[in-house]
């Protein structure tokens, strides 16, 4: 899994947990649009930019996630923004939030930008600092199961589960952060064990999930190729996982064949 891909999917499909995490409230997102942006006649593009949908007084919300060292990441991003801010001529203030796991990763040299970070017009996030996963709402809780290790992740995708199915009485709510804990797990878990996924997902349910459908139905064949490992470990032959993703046999037994042996 490409960890800043997901949360970048996060923030586009469920913005809501971005202004949570910030310690804003969700239904904040309901007046912003998240999106990446190229910008003209430069290699530079944002990944992540909430843009206010009308107004010159909602703040611009410049996000990255960076889940790798990257010395040069403060010298890249406020290049990036300045650029934007230049070339969009937006009167609107802006506030910048990076992303990382821990605190290991944050290995850019801020003595030129100083000045951002003491007016707290950009702000780190250390994920892993948020807290016990218990103690966090639901939605703060499932980001951080994006940095979970593999052997307390499915214990905490669990509490996760019954969590939601208990607490989260908005139909629509909770089914949208089920499906968002799915989704992480698909990422994080191509290759996980029958016994795994059973624990979590029988394959019923797994059939009825978002991501499954999408692969299924309308998903690229990238997403089709992901979803084959689960089905291969929950008893399913290469003949019906062809047939259930609108596969060719060769292009199951070709991924199959790519997959670590354990």
């Amino acid at each position: 899994m490409k960890t800043d891909s997901i949360f970048y999917r996060i923030f586009q499909e469920f913005p809501g947990l971005f202004f949570e995490l910030i310690g804003n409230q969700p239904q904040t997102a309901e007046n912003y649009q998240f999106s990446s942006v190229e910008l003209k006649q430069t290699a530079f593009r944002i990944d992540g930019i909430f843009l206010p949908q009308q107004g010159e007084s909602s703040p611009i919300y410049f996000v990255e996630v960076q889940f790798q060292s990257d010395p040069e990441i403060y010298s890249r991003l406020f290049s990036e923004i300045h650029l934007y801010l230049r070339q969009n001529k937006s009167k609107n203030p802006w506030r910048g939030f990076v992303i990382f796991p821990n605190r290991s990763l944050d290995t850019g040299d801020i003595n030129n930008y100083s000045e951002y970070f003491a007016s707290h017009r950009v702000r780190r996030i250390y994920v892993d600092e948020l807290g016990e996963a218990a103690s966090l709402p639901v939605g703060i809780a499932t980001i951080k199961l994006v940095v979970e290790d593999e052997e307390t992740a499915i214990i905490t995708a669990r509490e996760l589960i019954e969590r939601t199915q208990q607490s989260v009485n908005v139909e629509q709510q909770r089914r949208q952060l089920l499906e968002l804990i799915e989704t992480i797990l698909v990422y994080k878990f191509p290759t996980m064990s029958r016994k795994e996924i059973e624990s979590m997902f029988g394959l019923s349910d797994l059939q009825q999930t978002r991501v499954y459908q999408e692969a299924r139905e309308e998903g690229s064949r990238e997403e089709k190729l992901k979803i084959i490992p689960f089905l291969l470990r929950l008893g399913a032959s290469v003949s019906e996982i062809a047939k259930e993703l609108s596969l060719s046999v060769e292009e199951v037994q070709q991924v199959i064949q790519e997959q670590p042996r354990s």
